[in-house]
């Protein structure tokens, strides 16, 4: 690694331990939450393994080619992302803002979830699970009407914890809970990263691979699971029709996106820190690898499990019909089982139509069972925990099961702060003096402080905004900046010199084309066609409106003036500094030409340096 003379007054960079802590940091900041709760989804409602090829195309011409992209000029320039598009070219300084933005603003959001996660394993110590059956009215004559209307877990989700507002426009107080929570989850962060990368890389031995443990054992038991065959025939039975809908596309490009955790920030900042001579191209493929094969890795168990909760869920519909027939026909030496009853329901029809109408039998439909599958908070939170319930040592596998996501979302929280600190660092706006554990400590607590908002009753619907629009938009377009800045802004001869340099080999042919021609152009349709279907229809969210007359299925209801506004901003804001910056110094860059004084770049001999050594 290049260091700096002992008195020049440089400060030399820290460094990661080995290069296997290294691997793991990367491997866990991408690996996160979204490879068990929203790859396994996307595959059920696209057609199962066809799903697959749209995916695989994305991962190889436009998630892997930007990740090594990130992954070279960071270790090359060794900075954060502001300091290495300020020397690429001082017109790309706003790049760097904006990754730092989205870094901030996705780990507000994205810490509340682990918060919620919290609450979740601290209540899996109890026994029965408290989401396993409704509590007692205020009476205490008889159960809560809301949870009998909508499910125990339906109940625990949106009431207990959330204690969830009709709307968005109501707001609710805080919740104390869900902030003592979210508090423990940003102190459980400060520790890990209060010694830096030293810290980071300790803790990642732990955070990156325990999940894959526990992914495992949830394996071994769920294939053992009656069902299981039933839940991965559905995920994987390939309906090659649904490649024909435009939607499979770009559902595909933009999860395979998104899961990489690029644009960020956090993977230039993580490279930043490793010596010079190293193969990133080799470390580019095997993160990408991984990631992709961590989600379908994790969908197996998912969905067997989900097969074993569809296929319970049919045989006691299938047992409360058979209960009803045997009481309405009195019969007392027939055997009307799951096996036989479609057939004595033909018979009951052929002979005793008008006496079959009277009972009340529900629809039991295995397909529909399994149809009932969700993404996101939905999945780990009501699906999954319904699951679990079933389970014989239902309180083990909740346990195992929330431990799993606090580890996944925790090595992806590390990523986003470092997105944020390590800028911050390199732009030294923070006095030598100052401890960097204090400037962790107090972007914490700002961090904190603002995520309050999704503490409120109305806070899971914020998560839902900012999670849809923080993460999308903007990250497309920093993405398609620096692609277009590296390829011609310094230009693909001068980055194949870096790379050689770094690697000991130019990169082929296939790297070049994807950087200058394949992914910019897939990032440019994708952003084309996100804006276009979102233009369509005025944005809407689901409500939990126990007065709504369809209740317990969530009211849909369009987004007031007010929270548009916000969402527009939420996918301005981060990015907006890329063209200021460049018009601003295109403005000082005219002014110094015609004899002004004004200096192009306000860190002009780092600026000098840093190109140097690029």
């Amino acid at each position: 690694i290049e260091t700096a003379p002992p008195d020049s007054g440089v400060e030399e960079r820290p460094k990661w331990d080995n290069k296997f802590q290294y691997l793991l940091t990367c491997i866990g900041f991408a690996v996160g939450l979204g490879n068990v709760w929203r790859f396994p989804y996307l595959c059920q409602i696209y057609g199962g393994g066809a799903f697959l090829i749209p995916y695989m195309i994305a991962l190889v011409f436009e998630g892997i080619p930007l990740l090594y992209l990130e992954l070279a000029i960071g270790q090359r320039l060794r900075m954060g992302s502001i300091g290495v598009w300020n020397s690429i070219s001082p017109l790309l300084g706003g790049l760097g803002i904006a990754s730092m933005l989205v870094s901030f603003l996705v780990g507000l959001f994205y810490n509340t979830i682990l918060a919620w996660v919290l609450w979740y394993f601290f209540h899996s110590f109890q026994n029965p699970l408290p989401w396993s059956q409704c509590p007692l009215n205020d009476n205490l004559t008889g159960f809560n009407v809301e949870c009998v209307k909508s499910t125990p877990s339906n109940y625990f989700w949106y009431r207990e914890t959330l204690n969830i507002t009709p709307d968005i426009e109501t707001n609710g107080s805080l919740n104390w809970w869900m902030v003592v929570c979210l508090a423990s989850a940003w102190s459980i962060l400060y520790i890990c990263f209060i010694k830096g990368i030293s810290s980071i890389g300790k803790a990642m031995y732990v955070t990156a691979t325990f999940p894959y443990l526990v992914l495992t054992i949830f394996l071994i038991r769920a294939l053992t699971l009656p069902g299981a065959a039933d839940g991965l025939l559905y995920l994987f039975t390939p309906d090659w029709e649904v490649l024909k809908n435009p939607q499979v596309w770009l559902d595909a490009a933009t999860q395979i996106f998104f899961s990489l955790s690029v644009a960020f920030g956090g993977l230039i900042a993580f490279s930043s820190y490793n010596a010079e001579k190293n193969n990133c191209e080799r470390d580019a493929v095997l993160v990408g690898v991984i990631n992709s094969a961590t989600s379908i890795y994790a969908s197996i168990p998912i969905f067997s499990i989900l097969g074993f909760k569809a296929n319970t869920a049919y045989n006691s519909c299938m047992k409360e019909n058979i209960l009803a027939l045997t009481n309405h026909f009195e019969f007392s030496d027939q055997n009307i089982t799951v096996d036989n009853y479609d057939h004595w329901v033909e018979y009951l029809n052929r002979t005793s139509s008008g006496e079959l109408t009277r009972v009340d039998l529900k629809p039991c439909d295995l397909q529909e069972f399994l149809d009932q599958s969700a993404s996101g908070t939905g999945l780990a939170f009501i699906v999954f925990t319904e699951a679990v319930v079933e389970m014989p040592g239902s309180q083990i596998w909740a346990i195992l099961f929330f431990i799993m996501l606090f580890s996944l979302g925790l090595s992806s929280m590390f990523g986003q702060i470092e997105g944020v600190l390590t800028p911050i660092n390199d732009l030294k706006v923070v006095p030598k003096w100052i401890p960097h554990e204090l400037v962790t400590g107090v972007v914490c607590l700002i961090s904190f402080l603002t995520a309050l908002i999704f503490t409120q009753g109305s806070g899971n619907y914020w998560v839902e905004v900012f999670n849809s629009y923080v993460g999308s938009v903007p990250l497309l377009i920093i993405a398609f900046f620096e692609l277009t800045g590296v390829a011609y802004g310094r230009g693909m001869k001068t980055f194949s010199e870096d790379i050689y340099f770094m690697t000991g080999k130019r990169p082929n042919i296939f790297w070049k084309a994807c950087w200058m021609v394949i992914s910019p152009l897939m990032l440019l349709v994708v952003l084309v066609a996100y804006v276009v279907i979102q233009a369509q229809k005025h944005p809407s969210y689901p409500t939990w409106n126990p007065a709504y007359d369809l209740f317990p299925k969530t009211e849909d209801k369009p987004y007031p003036d007010w929270v548009f506004a916000i969402i527009i901003l939420l996918c301005v804001l981060p990015v907006i500094s890329i063209p200021l910056v460049a018009i601003y110094r295109l403005i000082c860059s005219r002014i110094k030409k015609s004899g002004g004084h004004v200096d192009l770049n306000p860190n002009s001999n780092d600026q000098i340096n840093s190109n140097h050594r690029f």
